[in-house]
């Protein structure tokens, strides 16, 4: 097992809530990660999936400070040592950090600005961090758009003159401006086309593998997650219900809820289609549930699920968060 660059302890991020006012009813908070616990391992490629509302997105901006953590640990061990506890921080050394933790974005357009020309975009980390400029910038922003599948002369265009899956290239060449160790992936490919996605997966792959990169991947297509990543963390109203190796996940899921996420697939084949038991259903924001927070949901919850967290168990390889696991 390779050393660890992010140890995440319970971590959990909440939003709202009031004692309420002369004219209102006390408001509860909503839980958007509760207590997660996980790491990261230095060169691997961790995946985070789930519906959307389940709380992937908080989680990696919390991990990057966007948002401050309502409590927990999120511990960044860099490679020259001198660990980090990202949770609390101050502004200057958050700083520092973010040249070695950096965020590709889900929405290529919207993370470039219009205005802004490509070697501003892509070099303005350069300039801050590094103070190049002139000749010395110019060859850095080339490197980095050749190592992206991009020409060198491209530097001097606007955004808009690129098509969606040329912006999310920049904003790659922009990640690994400051020559990162770890990188969030939010949702990196759900906004292009599929054979787009397909071309952009292999270059995070490749990047990964030439520059000794760590991703942190944020997604809820199944089979991009399949692809790309070493071991999956299914999350489910803000907690990880199952964590395995990608294989023994998609091959033996323990978790009714991530057997429910692989059902929900749609499948190529006709006749398979009538073997699927499982249907999306919304994840419900409301309050949570005493017990499981799949209880709702589950066809095997018992009076049990419904009244008690369940605890982590180890079952088949997997981690998993079920009262039943190893047993349904």
């Amino acid at each position: 097992m390779s050393e660890a660059i992010l140890e995440v302890k319970d971590l959990t991020m909440s939003f709202g809530g009031s004692k309420g006012g002369w004219f209102s009813d006390p408001v509860q908070g909503f839980v958007a990660v509760d207590s997660v616990s996980f790491e990261v391992r230095r060169g691997e490629t961790f995946g985070i999936v789930g519906e959307s509302g389940s709380g992937k997105t908080t989680l990696g901006r919390c991990i990057l400070r966007v948002l401050d953590p309502s409590s927990g640990s999120i511990r960044f061990l860099p490679k020259e040592g001198g660990e980090v506890e990202l949770a609390n921080a101050p502004l200057e050394q958050m700083r520092q950090v973010w040249r070695k933790v950096r965020m590709i974005f889900q929405d290529p357009q919207a993370s470039l600005n219009p205005r802004l020309r490509v070697i501003d975009v892509v070099g303005q980390a350069l300039q801050k961090t590094e103070g190049l400029k002139g000749k010395a910038l110019n060859a850095r922003v080339a490197e980095l758009l050749e190592n992206v599948g991009l020409r060198k002369e491209f530097m001097h265009r606007y955004p808009n003159a690129f098509s969606g899956g040329q912006r999310q290239r920049l904003g790659i060449a922009r990640a690994l401006s400051t020559h990162p160790e770890l990188v969030v992936a939010d949702e990196a490919v759900s906004a292009l086309d599929v054979s787009i996605q397909a071309q952009t997966l292999n270059l995070l792959q490749d990047l990964q593998e030439e520059f000794a990169l760590t991703f942190l991947f944020i997604a809820h297509d199944l089979a991009v997650v399949e692809h790309i990543c070493d071991r999956v963390a299914v999350m489910y109203r803000g907690q990880f219900v199952e964590v395995a190796d990608t294989r023994t996940l998609f091959e033996n899921p323990q978790h009714p809820y991530t057997r429910a996420l692989l059902q929900a697939v749609p499948v190529a084949d006709p006749r398979q289609r009538g073997r699927r038991s499982g249907k999306p259903e919304p994840v419900d924001v409301g309050v949570p549930p005493k017990g499981c927070r799949f209880s709702p949901r589950c066809p095997h919850a018992t009076d049990l699920c419904r009244e008690t967290r369940p605890p982590a168990k180890s079952s088949a390889g997997a981690d998993v968060l079920c009262h039943y696991a190893g047993e349904i």
